[in-house]
């Protein structure tokens, strides 16, 4: 059987080499799926360089996105994704090249303490089935927040209790950090068993 693969997208602060994402990657793959990573060009940049600089702005991040997924096999079950930023720009697009799913893990719904600002818009027609994992402390969309937005049906919306804006609890959480990764790490990968073809 052909191994599903999951291209996920690093938020905007941190590259494809941060803790977040490297775990993630190790620990959704298996003999089912594959998962890669990439750094969009504007972080490229600062590697290079060492200085920090902003992110692209959209239509750059889109294009840098497709490149990626150019460069999958045409037939394989092709997931796409990402933290924060990434997830949002996998989302702009996820309809238009047809993947057989969409996971954001901590999708910025608004930006923090700016909740009018909302970047909901493209997310009430979404047709690719789409997991988004959010945590219930994440300043970018809370749970009293998130329940207000009209979103495609086609979008479940899993809860990490006590979770912040990478998933990361408290230490009087019922769940450690770990426990936390762990637990979205399995989420993702029954999404996209359940949503391969």
């Amino acid at each position: 059987m052909k191994k599903s693969i999951l291209l996920l997208a690093h938020g905007a602060g941190a590259d494809s080499n941060s803790e977040f994402m490297q775990h993630f990657k190790q620990s959704v793959a298996n003999d089912a799926i594959e998962v890669k990573t990439f750094d969009f060009p504007y972080m490229l940049r600062r590697q290079q360089t060492g200085k920090k600089s902003p992110p692209d702005r959209m239509p750059k991040l889109i294009e840098a996105f497709k490149q990626q997924i150019e460069q999958v096999p045409v037939g394989t079950p092709l997931f796409i994704g990402g933290k924060s930023m990434g997830g949002r720009v996998a989302s702009l697009i996820a309809d238009e090249v047809g993947v057989a799913g969409l996971i954001c893990l901590g999708y910025p719904f608004h930006p923090p303490g700016k909740p009018e600002n909302t970047r909901t818009e493209h997310l009430t027609n979404l047709h690719t089935p789409s997991l988004i994992i959010q945590g219930t402390r994440d300043t970018f969309g809370k749970p009293a927040e998130v329940k207000n937005y009209e979103l495609s049906k086609n979008i479940e919306v899993q809860w990490i209790e006590d979770g912040n804006h990478s998933l990361e609890t408290l230490k009087r959480s019922a769940m450690t950090t770990e426990q936390s990764w762990s637990y979205a790490c399995q989420l993702m990968q029954q999404f996209i068993v359940k949503n391969s073809k």
